[in-house]
């Protein structure tokens, strides 16, 4: 394209004719900034883990962690480039609790007696980011971010989101214990019985347990690399996972908290609001026609 200005042209009379833009004026492609396209990677090996989920453990497991950890980097990506997008921070938000929603159906389906408890935290995770952007993006204004917290509103929401290391912190040992409990469901005993091998009790191997999920029929060879990673599901040493689990409780005990207020404060936000608005209304309208006719 060109770089020169172009020239005036005539309208018939005699008169120039500027045009609106100039040729070297170009539209910026939002979708392709820097933390856009690291948002597009995360998705991509968001959905490469949950292939493997069933039957590669290890694999599906470090897929994951990586996705979550390019979080952080597409958000310094955003400030270094001065590419903050509103795109973006949504991207971001849909990508965080989609991939933590699919884990915690997999762990939902691993360990069906606390089914409930994974149910509860995927509505409580969904409905307190969803209340908290709508309250902001309504109350606040289209151009207020989600993260932009009075401190007069909540000292807590205030210091998760403008405190970066806090942040950071919260999110990824919250994700961390849910790795943790997903590979638990391949290696330990007291979570996953079928993995106690005795004789009087299920097979390990037994196809449709947490440790042994139905094969997918993309690895239908006994010697493909699913097959081969279930073996090794069933030998894995669970002192590491434990370990992490342990260390990540209180900070993902903490998160839900935290989403607690996330949505109590959203929805007291919303309701100042509606109570301004039906002021403003004169609703309900019996009380303000008596106050009228007194």
């Amino acid at each position: 394209m060109s770089t020169t200005q172009q020239q005036p042209l005539s309208n018939g009379n005699g008169s120039a004719v500027r045009p609106s833009r100039r040729e070297d004026e170009e539209e910026e492609n939002i979708f392709v900034f820097i933390p856009n396209l690291i948002g597009y990677f995360r998705i991509v090996l968001a959905v490469a883990s949950l292939y493997y989920m069933p039957l590669h453990p290890r694999t599906c497991s470090l897929l994951y962690s990586v996705s979550c950890l390019l979080d952080a980097l597409d958000g310094l990506a955003a400030r270094r480039f001065e590419q903050s997008t509103k795109f973006g921070a949504v991207l971001d938000m849909v990508t965080d609790r989609c991939t933590t929603a699919c884990l915690l159906v997999f762990l939902a389906s691993a360990f069906p007696r606390w089914s409930i408890i994974f149910q509860g935290l995927i509505s409580l995770d969904l409905a307190s980011h969803y209340m908290h952007m709508y309250a902001t993006l309504s109350m606040g204004g289209s151009g207020t971010s989600h993260k932009k917290i009075d401190e007069s509103r909540s000292w807590v929401l205030k210091m998760y989101y403008s405190n970066q290391a806090v942040l950071f912190t919260f999110c990824a040992l919250n994700e961390l214990f849910f790795i943790a409990l997903y590979l638990l469901s391949f290696s330990s005993p007291f979570l996953s019985p079928t993995l106690l091998g005795d004789s009087d009790a299920p097979s390990s191997l037994q196809l449709g347990t947490p440790a042994s999920p139905k094969p997918s029929m993309l690895f239908v060879s006994p010697w493909s690399a699913g097959a081969m990673e279930m073996a090794r599901a069933n030998k894995m040493d669970s002192t590491i996972p434990w370990i992490l689990a342990v260390i990540s409780f209180p900070v993902m005990f903490g998160k839900q908290w935290i989403n607690v207020i996330q949505l109590i404060k959203a929805s007291k936000w919303l309701a100042e609001g509606d109570r301004a608005e039906r002021k403003k209304l004169g609703l309900p309208r019996s009380r303000y026609g008596e106050k009228k006719a007194q």
